[in-house]
């Protein structure tokens, strides 16, 4: 059997990437101690810092591409992180001792998922859309900023309390799939557990969910709004750069007349309206294949005049999406709808 070296191994390591800052392992300088004994290779992985969040995907990659090597029978990775000055030189500017999050946080759009009116879908189209751009390859999160009524875990079947944090910052949730979540139920031990809080606190959570959570490298953060045009709804607006909203309505006259509200109160902050999506549009019979509209005509068309924009999609009543909504397996849904409006984004 052909004895293994530290050149072997480095050539290896040299394969894995960072996936947050693009560039592999051995030229940022991460890995350290490297021991061989015999078939065991152990070393220890110096992170940028203690809780990046892909840690564990860093780790997995680089034992499985040190177990490709001839001869090397067991591996053993301890996780480590760099020093202020190594964290600097590897960001490419002066930092302080803790890292700015800024500077691993890369979110190349953000967009809000509004309606104005409860009871529409916004979560399960926000949950939805998030799980079809995972399907296309893209890097995404969510941000839950429906503090006092946060149903995105429960859709992705997130335990309670399992948010982290250290003074670098939230370490978000991170689902089956990849998704990475943050949540106000996901700060409390029992979801259960009401929030029940003022406006200027919710605002606050919010700002704090986007300027205090490691991120990192994202093509898309979906936000998901509560109800109303209010303090939720104008802090999103305010503090985060958004790059546009999808408004999501229903058929009925009476939703269609809420969403109008949130149109006009997007024109007044000039924030860019991206489409209209009209959830529960109609219910296909099983039985006989024929359309039925469950909550009466459409008024999608009214409301896509008003925003000056596209309707994205009619989406159907499907029960078997909601009882896997229920479960906590939203990422096993497929709406064929919502796959070519993922598309252009």
């Amino acid at each position: 059997m052909k004895k293994h070296t530290e050149n072997d191994i480095i050539a290896a390591l040299s394969k894995v990437m960072d996936p947050e800052l693009g560039r592999n392992l051995v030229e940022l300088n991460m890995i350290r101690d490297l021991n061989i004994n015999g078939g065991r290779v152990s070393f220890t992985l110096a992170l940028t810092i203690p809780t990046c969040p892909m840690r564990d995907q860093i780790k997995s990659e680089a034992q499985k591409a040190v177990r490709q090597v001839p001869g090397v029978t067991d591996v053993d990775i301890t996780l480590g992180a760099m020093t202020a000055e190594e964290r600097a030189a590897v960001l490419g500017s002066a930092m302080p001792v803790m890292p700015q999050i800024k500077a691993f946080n890369q979110v190349k759009q953000i967009i809000a998922v509004m309606s104005g009116k409860g009871g529409v879908g916004k979560s399960s189209l926000t949950a939805l859309l998030a799980v079809e751009l995972r399907r296309q390859g893209q890097k995404v999160g969510i941000l839950d900023a429906d503090i006092t009524g946060p149903s995105i875990p429960r859709l992705f079947g997130l335990p309670s309390g399992g948010l982290r944090g250290s003074d670098e910052g939230m370490l978000p949730a991170i689902t089956t799939t990849g998704i990475r979540v943050i949540s106000a139920n996901l700060l409390l031990q029992d979801e259960d557990t009401p929030i029940v809080w003022r406006g200027p606190m919710i605002s606050a959570a919010i700002r704090q969910f986007w300027t205090d959570a490691l991120w990192g490298k994202l093509d898309t953060l979906l936000v998901d709004l509560p109800p109303g045009t209010s303090d939720a709804a104008l802090s999103v607006a305010q503090a985060l750069p958004l790059n546009g909203v999808i408004l999501v309505t229903t058929p009925q006259a009476l939703s269609a007349m809420v969403v109008r509200k949130a149109v006009l109160m997007l024109k007044q902050l000039n924030v860019p309206i991206m489409g209209v999506v009209e959830n529960m549009s109609y219910f296909v019979c099983p039985d006989c294949g024929k359309q039925h509209e469950v909550f009466g005509p459409s008024h999608a068309e009214e409301v896509a005049q008003t925003a000056g924009a596209p309707i994205l999609a009619r989406l159907p009543i499907r029960p078997e999406m909601l009882a896997l909504a229920d479960a906590g397996r939203i990422e096993e849904a497929v709406f064929p709808e919502l796959a070519e409006m993922a598309k252009a984004f």
